[in-house]
């Protein structure tokens, strides 16, 4: 699966590169015809000078390193290669632009050492071709599918190698005693240049760092700005010291992907309520690639480069980095069990890569925790206590992550190193020990899992540990969850005939365990039937497993209803509902008008309003009083003397606002008014309205009275002049000239006046419309971009 997604990083101001403009060390015009370097023995080559001729067959002298010694060639940017399964034109495109690009390469580095130099520097398509390279390059990660052919990887390959090769000579100052740069001047030229920054550096690592860890050191040491607090100061750690500070500025980057996965995931502020339901975004395999590709940059770098570690330490990234595995791990894992995908393979492919992810941080966590504090102390530096005393924190602060405590202690035991730290300093405190590895034990119990040798020993010994298992061997490997059903490592539940494989291995030897039982097992023990054999045999299940009973049968699905029975709709038992009536009245089901049926009598149809009507004119007379016979009933069940203890006679005798004086009595009843649509038009009220509708007409004559939707945009024009003159007249400002644009007809002459008021309307145009564009054009110009 093919992702974008690349770790995010802060890079410097790009106007202050000499790569643009005249940048570099040295600028001029290109008007070359030829010329040799003068390699000289001794010089270095920011100091030599060349003598070359012009176009006009003249000698000039020039620096080595100048933009007209730079040869006219375009480097094509980097495409991905093709995944297997791709068409024969895909793979044969990808075929010749890589052919391009490894002769360009090949050419580029055939060049000597001066060309090479003012092609790196002054040639901008050769950096981008380069950083499209480290961007779109495929990791290790993503070639798990394979290339489309034989020929695709090998053209991939010797592409990574000539890509390679070109940074590995941008990043040596010195090729051979008459090949060399001033240390200082190699520092400025790479940085201000741009050759490499923290991003490049990052990248570098991830690409390239398998099989080439020493030669990466010694690229970094090249440029890198200082030693880590422990090592003893050397120059050549500082040929420029303002990568350290990019690095630093970096990191908080780096800590922004952990923030930015917890705010997708719905966890970012604590004691969130509920987390966001991942398993229905479409955004999972998205943010799986981010967090991998992440992950995977960080470990590489820090595994290549040590000394980073203590500037990722300052920052804080390793609690950080611990928080974020307890509440984003889970609830990830939790989302690609949980979501149904169309293609299996991409459910595996999203577990691998967390997996993946997971032991990446892990790896990196270990790192931070040996290179800041376990290492000082194995080398016996200065204030060991102090590493000690540090070391011992972080570990009581894994305590509280369960999960991660568990996959950390699984991937490098606590113990091991708690017995290095008892080695290095006998006057640990045992009893501190002793808590943090009982809090290790209580972790795995919590979690429901069971470490996979003997128990570590407590503080002052440990035990011998087992051979350690490859990482494919362990059940469900250190990114696993405890909870999850896995066949061995993998990723997917099992189910179906896999499932039935699998109990039917297990009932061969013991027939008579019950199938429920068996399944309890399998889950408990991530479906792998060694485990639970050997379990069963030796007793040594679980407590939870012990309490089942062992003649439990396989618990019976219930069947989901139909979804016709039990789906719930407002048209329910309608006249239409087809569902459960077999006739339907289909003359009461047509398709656009009816047949025969005549617009204008649909619209006269008045029958809903006539039977309106009768409900309407129920409320015509309002009974305040019914007087009730001696004889009927009602008089027989409420007598004129009988008292309602619920009836509420506060207000009987006071009429409390009834008579104030603000408009009518409260004490007299309008009489009900028929709503006008229900009301039955006679013929002189048809003549009454007919005659108040001439009138205004009539009288909407008079343009003073109309109410206009829209008036005359001249004449609200004239308003406002003549309120903007008045104003100005009150206030003793003169009256503004008119402004004259049009001026005289042409070949008359035009008048001081009309070429002011022109030259005046040509620079206000921005203020309405073109977007500044007259300022930006007259920009370009005065920086020499446009040809005047």
């Amino acid at each position: 699966m093919k992702h974008q997604s690349r770790l995010l990083t802060v890079r410097r101001d790009p106007d202050k590169s000499g790569l643009h403009g005249n940048g570099g060390v040295q600028s001029g015009n290109r008007e070359r015809t030829g010329g040799a370097a003068m390699a000289c023995a001794g010089v270095p080559l920011d100091e030599q000078q060349v003598t070359e001729a012009d176009a006009l067959g003249k000698e000039r002298t020039l620096p080595a390193l100048h933009p007209d010694r730079k040869e006219e060639r375009c480097f094509l940017p980097y495409r991905p290669p093709p995944e297997g399964g791709s068409s024969a034109a895909e793979v044969e495109e990808f075929l010749e632009h890589a052919g391009f690009m490894l002769e360009d390469l090949e050419w580029l580095l055939s060049l000597p050492h001066d060309r090479f130099w003012c092609q790196v520097v002054f040639d901008e398509s050769l950096q981008r071709s380069l950083d499209s390279y480290l961007h779109h390059a495929p990791r290790s990660i993503d070639l798990s599918g394979g290339p489309a052919s034989p020929a695709v990887a090998e053209a991939q390959r010797s592409l990574h190698k000539d890509v390679f090769l070109t940074f590995v000579r941008m990043a040596t100052h010195k090729e051979s005693k008459e090949n060399f740069f001033t240390p200082a001047v190699f520092g400025e030229i790479i940085y201000d240049n741009f050759l490499f920054d923290i991003p490049k550096i990052l990248d570098l690592c991830v690409l390239f760092g398998k099989g080439n860890g020493p030669l990466l050191q010694k690229m970094i040491r090249n440029f890198r700005h200082s030693p880590p607090p422990w090592a003893s100061p050397s120059p050549s750690h500082q040929q420029q010291p303002s990568y350290y500070t990019d690095l630093d500025a970096t990191i908080p980057t780096v800590l922004q992907v952990f923030d930015t996965i917890l705010g997708k995931c719905g966890l970012q502020s604590e004691g969130a309520a509920e987390p966001v339901k991942l398993k229905k975004r479409p955004e999972l395999a998205d943010i799986i690639s981010y967090l991998c590709d992440s992950s995977t940059t960080v470990h590489a770098f820090l595994d290549i480069f040590p000394a980073a570690c203590s500037s990722f330490h300052s920052h804080g990234f390793l609690s950080r980095l611990c928080s974020f595995y307890e509440s984003g791990v889970p609830e990830l894992e939790t989302a690609v069990r949980r979501r149904s995908f169309e293609d299996e393979s991409l459910q595996g492919e999203l577990w691998r890569r967390l997996s993946h992810s997971c032991r990446k941080m892990l790896e990196t966590a270990h790192l931070l925790l040996h290179h800041t504090c376990l290492q000082p102390i194995l080398e016996g530096k200065e204030n060991m206590q102090t590493f000690a005393e540090e070391l011992l924190q972080h570990f009581s602060s894994f305590l509280p992550e369960k999960r991660f405590l568990v996959d950390y202690d699984e991937q490098f035991p606590m113990a091991d190193d708690i017995s290095l730290l008892q080695q290095a300093l006998p006057d640990t405190d045992e009893t501190r020990t002793s808590y943090l590895l009982g809090g290790v034990q209580s972790a795995w119990d919590s979690v429901g899992r069971r470490r996979a040798g003997a128990d570590r020993g407590a503080a002052g010994g440990v035990a011998a540990d087992p051979p350690e298992k490859p990482e494919e061997e362990r059940p469900g490997g250190a990114a696993a969850p405890p909870d999850t059903p896995l066949k061995g490592n993998a990723a997917c539940p099992v189910g179906g005939a896999e499932l039935e494989s699998l109990l039917s291995v297990i009932r061969d030897l013991f027939p008579d365990l019950g199938e429920g039982f068996l399944l309890a097992c399998l889950q408990e023990f991530h479906y792998n039937t060694e485990l639970v054999i050997n379990n069963i045999l030796e007793d040594r299940l679980p407590p939870a497993l012990d309490q089942l009973d062992r003649a439990a049968p396989r618990p019976v699905k219930e069947e989901l209803p139909a979804v016709l029975s039990s789906r719930s709709n407002v048209f329910d038992d309608d006249e239409f509902d087809v569902f459960r009536r077999d006739q339907v009245d289909m003359t009461r089901v047509w398709k656009g008008r009816r047949k025969a049926e005549n617009v204008r009598e649909m619209l006269n149809d008045k029958q809903h309003i006539a039977q309106q009507r009768a409900r309407y004119q129920a409320y015509d007379t309002v009974v305040e009083e019914v007087a009730v016979q001696p004889g009927d009933a009602a008089a027989a069940a409420y007598g004129p003397d009988d008292y309602d203890d619920e009836y509420d006679d506060t207000y009987d005798m006071n009429q409390v606002g009834a008579n104030d004086l603000d408009g009518d009595s409260l004490l007299s009843r309008r009489a009900f008014t028929v709503p006008q649509v229900l009301r039955t038009r006679t013929k002189p009220e048809e003549e009454e309205e007919e005659e108040e509708d001439e009138e205004e007409e009539g009288g909407s004559q008079n343009p003073a009275s109309r109410d206009q939707f829209v008036q005359d945009p001249a004449l609200l024009r004239e308003r406002a002049a003549a309120r903007r003159a008045a104003l100005q007249q009150r206030r003793g400002v003169p009256p503004e000239r008119p402004s004259n644009v049009v001026g005289r007809p042409k070949g008359q002459g035009q008048t001081t006046e009309t070429f002011l008021d022109r030259r005046k309307k040509e620079m206000n145009k921005n203020r309405v419309a073109n977007h500044n564009r007259r300022s930006m054009a007259d920009r370009k110009r005065n920086k020499g971009m446009i040809p005047s």
